[in-house]
């Protein structure tokens, strides 16, 4: 099911999001100091390819580097990302079969609001409880 969920993502929403996430990666990675951003912006470019069977977890070594960063990811990145991919969700809840997407959207888009101090991982680490330290 996921695999089918997966495909019918990357068509009617992955490839815009993640081409989104990869320009915004390549602009960040332009200047020095901000290519931690671009790397989180590439991160998320794969996760808004294949979204389902992943999950998003806080980090155990998270700390005030990460509320920083995200303050900072916030003001330069996050804002515009969040505002397309809101829009772009709107526009994929006009048809019956877009809602659901359309919904996943508007989940993603709150996570490119504020990405560091976060790991993508696969749902069954997770609810294992696993806590990964590097991603």
């Amino acid at each position: 099911m996921r695999v089918i969920l997966n495909l019918l993502w990357l068509i009617f929403a992955g490839i815009g999001l993640a081409i989104g996430y990869v320009a915004a990666g390549l602009i960040a990675c332009i200047l020095i100091v901000t290519i931690p951003f671009g790397i989180a912006c590439f991160r998320l470019a794969g996760y808004a390819l294949w979204p389902f069977g992943q999950t998003v977890v806080q980090r155990g070594d998270a700390g005030a580097m990460s509320t920083i960063g995200n303050v900072m990811w916030f003001v330069l990145i996050g804002w515009w990302l969040a505002l397309g991919q809101f829009a772009y969700g709107a526009l994929l809840m006009i048809t019956i079969i877009g809602i659901p997407f359309g919904i996943a959207t508007w989940k993603l888009a709150r996570l490119s609001l504020n990405p560091l101090g976060k790991a993508i991982v696969p749902r069954a680490v997770a609810e294992s409880g696993f806590a990964p330290q590097i991603v």
